[in-house]
């Protein structure tokens, strides 16, 4: 199995965009990109906007050599609906648009839905359900809390295992915070698992330091069933995430589980853009 984290935070844009490929069939899971509207009241720099400029033709690479297409929820940094075209002959899965969902992702769903009818695509509405393509088992869980609670709507989890080896996405959890979120990924047993890890940026304003321990000691049991663990897009908007989860690592030692950034398990360089915008408009002027 090959897994390529295509765009994360870790390289600089906001998103989770990962390919996976085995030998029955090729996924693409969340191709989209974006960034922070607004960081220590500043916009995006130029050096981010190219950034994501450079990602997002990367994406749509990946998905051009894609079969399946997996969108587990429609914040725009999961999927883009204004470049539809790049669909054509896939098979989509797609979170439910009317079923465990908040109203802002109603309306993105709607849209995103009308524009695909402007191609020739496959849609099945995927939320708790499992796939085969060949030896290749896919399973989509239930949908779970984008974070602590419904505010943000609800994300789908991503299992693949082609009988050898096994991948899990978390989609945006926040920590994990839930057990629900949580249970899937311990039952599940991946070998390799991409997380979204707790968003300590946000930590006393949107993030509490309980929310930040649970993510924490639900992390620790992750890192005792999984040999490397990613954590990356909320936690890697801190740009000092390893200190805030420093527990984690030293737990994780006893079970040889390896941690480690999206970037870092492409073998590049980490480029915390957004967490560094306040440096970037102070050396960088444009």
């Amino acid at each position: 199995m090959e897994i390529v984290p295509i765009a994360f935070d870790s390289m600089g844009v906001r998103s989770m965009a990962t390919f996976v490929k085995t030998k029955d069939v090729t996924i693409t899971i969340d191709p989209s990109v974006s960034l922070a509207p607004s960081r220590y009241g500043l916009p995006p720099h130029k050096i981010e906007i190219e950034q994501m400029e450079e990602k997002w033709r990367e994406i749509k690479g990946f998905v051009e050599k894609s079969d399946v297409i997996i969108i587990t929820h429609y914040h725009y940094d999961h999927h883009n609906p204004e470049e539809v075209e790049i669909f054509e002959g896939k098979k989509l899965l797609l979170k439910h648009p009317k079923d465990k969902i908040n109203r802002s992702q109603i309306e993105r769903a709607e849209y995103f839905l009308e524009r695909l009818r402007n191609v020739k695509v496959e849609i099945d509405f995927c939320d708790g359900k499992k796939y085969e393509f060949g030896n290749t088992f896919v399973e989509i869980s239930k949908p779970v809390f984008h974070g602590a609670n419904q505010k943000l709507g609800f994300v789908l989890e991503v299992f693949v295992s082609d009988g050898k080896n096994s991948f899990l996405f978390s989609s945006d959890v926040e920590g994990p915070l839930h057990a629900d979120q949580t249970e899937f990924i311990l039952q599940r047993r991946p070998e390799i698992v991409f997380i979204d890890g707790p968003m300590s940026y946000m930590l006393g304003y949107r993030f509490s330091k309980t929310s930040l321990e649970k993510a924490v000691e639900n992390l620790k049991k992750i890192s005792e069933v999984s040999r490397e663990i990613v954590l990356d897009h909320h936690l890697l908007r801190d740009i000092n995430w390893r200190d805030q989860i420093s527990e984690l690592f030293v737990h994780a030692e006893q079970f040889s589980t390896e941690i480690k950034s999206a970037a870092e398990f492409r073998g590049v360089e980490e480029n915390l853009l957004e967490a560094r915008r306040k440096e970037l408009y102070e050396r960088f002027k444009f």
